[in-house]
């Protein structure tokens, strides 16, 4: 029997593999638009791979996967990060755990991963056609099964339902000079979020030479990029320096007070933020009067510091890329698809997997975690459903 993958990339390289591994009968072909396969694997993680996450400080599936969640939350009873773990790690790949719960391969190198897929491929005799571009399912029709891990034009001409792709995961671009030449300060825990909406994000935020990027910020993107594109990417954007509530801020300020009363503004800085974005916030918020003495502070501008501290206002003006990487929400609807063998509901012998898929993740490895995943539960569906059909032709 043959399968057709369609997508050289991280999702259809992995599928490949484990189907053959799970059916090594199986006639395997990856097809691939470009001249080069596994593009994208090769500059993720700044070219290291960022390849997959602990998940040792997620509460929710809900808080990595802004779309596809609960589909996740089912598909790792099949295949989950610890599976993908000892994948690789039984593949010869050694991986190590960052602090942050992110996973990269020991060798801090992309071509570790790229290395070892090619190597499987050719193990397994897996054929790979470069700038093999497939715009319909007929030309696939000597195939017995095919499996789209990109493309979202191959599964509209097919008829599957698409949800429209949008930008995902990307920085912000803020038009504020006075923050902008605070380019490459990092406050280690803030939290931003978009007034009038339930999108909000806490981690490291870096201010740069365009605006802010980071965690944080990165993560509130993913989570409101719908939001963010109906808006053209003019929101108004609030950032709480601190992750603080308005009564523990004051509290901090009014001990600085009592204890440090002749002491200039500039000269202490609560919760230990960078004196730069310190010295930005007394200006903004005090203008002249950010020369005086913490003693000479009145109520009403001991309240605007505070407000300044929680709920620090500015503008969006437009997105960014996050480095070399671009991720998208959309896809085919995930209520098209069987969502224990991602199976199309309307095409028989027809699965989706990887990025084609409704599915996306914030950074940290969870959008490749999301790809081996639903890689994985197609190839094992596929090698069910061949012995299936093997079976029956038995007389």
């Amino acid at each position: 029997m043959r399968t057709a993958v369609v997508g050289g990339g991280a999702a259809g390289f992995f599928l490949a593999i484990n189907l053959k591994e799970l059916c090594p009968q199986m006639e395997v072909t990856i097809f691939e638009k470009s001249r080069k396969v596994l593009a994208k694997v090769e500059v993720s993680g700044g070219g290291r791979c960022n390849c997959t996450n602990s998940f040792a400080a997620v509460r929710d599936l809900s808080e990595v996967y802004p779309r596809g969640h609960r589909l996740m939350k089912r598909l790792f009873k099949t295949f989950d990060y610890r599976d993908a773990y000892g994948w690789f790690e039984r593949h010869g790949v050694r991986l190590v755990t960052q602090d942050d719960n992110c996973v990269f391969p020991a060798s801090q190198d992309s071509h570790t991963i790229i290395n070892l897929f090619l190597a499987e491929a050719r193990r397994h005799g897996i054929s790979i056609r470069t700038e093999s571009q497939i715009t319909s399912l007929g030309e696939l029709a000597d195939y017995d099964f095919i499996a789209i891990t990109t493309g979202g034009g191959t599964a509209a001409m097919a008829g599957v339902p698409v949800v429209e792709a949008v930008p995902s995961l990307f920085t912000f671009s803020i038009a504020d000079e006075d923050l902008q030449a605070l380019m490459g300060t990092v406050v280690d825990d803030a939290t931003a979020f978009i007034p009038g909406t339930g999108f909000r994000a806490s981690g490291p935020l870096l201010i740069t030479h365009w605006g802010m990027s980071g965690p944080a910020i990165l993560k509130l993107s993913s989570h409101a990029a719908r939001e963010l594109y109906d808006h053209h990417y003019q929101m108004p954007l609030s950032v709480n320096w601190t992750s603080r509530k308005d009564p523990e801020i004051l509290q901090q300020l009014q001990d600085i007070i009592s204890r440090h009363p002749q002491k200039q503004l500039n000269t202490i800085r609560p919760f230990d933020l960078p004196s730069r974005l310190w010295n930005y916030l007394l200006e903004k918020t005090l203008g002249e009067r950010a020369k005086n003495r913490w003693q000479n502070l009145n109520k009403k501008e001991l309240n605007r510091l505070v407000n300044a501290l929680c709920n620090d206002s500015y503008q969006i003006a437009g997105r960014a890329a996050f480095k070399d990487e671009f991720v998208t929400c959309g896809g085919i609807s995930l209520t098209a698809v069987n969502p224990t063998t991602l199976e199309s509901k309307d095409l028989p012998h027809v699965y989706f997997a990887g990025e084609v898929l409704d599915i996306d993740g914030i950074t940290g490895g969870f959008n490749f975690q999301a790809a081996w995943t639903t890689a994985y539960t197609v190839a094992q569906a596929i090698s069910h459903r061949s012995l299936s059909i093997n079976q029956d032709s038995l007389p």
